[in-house]
């Protein structure tokens, strides 16, 4: 099943618009009325949240790999992992992990 140029940009478009909806139902409805406390607590969490699972399907089912999870992969997911928790910090976490996977690709290309 193909799609034209403008059928995908229409799917997108529609899709945008629909996550700018439930968003808005939630964020924008709201008004100037303050949050409570446990809703405020729990949005600091979101970048937190969306980053593993945006990272998650490319560790686990690489296409690289014909969707097969790499020693690789795995032990660069592990060192972002090591560094955040040691660091507490989200962006040294991002930066050992592409040290790791950026050494290991360059290793494995070596052997």
């Amino acid at each position: 099943m193909t799609y034209s140029d403008a059928a995908i940009w229409g799917i997108i478009g529609c899709l945008a618009v629909g996550t700018f909806l439930i968003r808005f139902s939630f964020l924008g409805m709201m008004g100037d009325r303050a949050m409570p406390p446990i809703v405020l607590r729990l949005l600091r969490f979101t970048p937190v949240a969306v980053l593993p699972g945006m990272v998650a399907p490319l560790v686990l089912w690489p296409a690289a790999t014909g969707g097969q999870p790499d020693l690789v992969r795995l032990i660069a997911a592990a060192a972002a992992l090591g560094v955040g928790y040691w660091t507490r910090n989200v962006v040294w976490g991002i930066l050992g992990g592409v040290s790791a996977l950026y050494a290991g690709l360059g290793l494995t290309a070596l052997l």
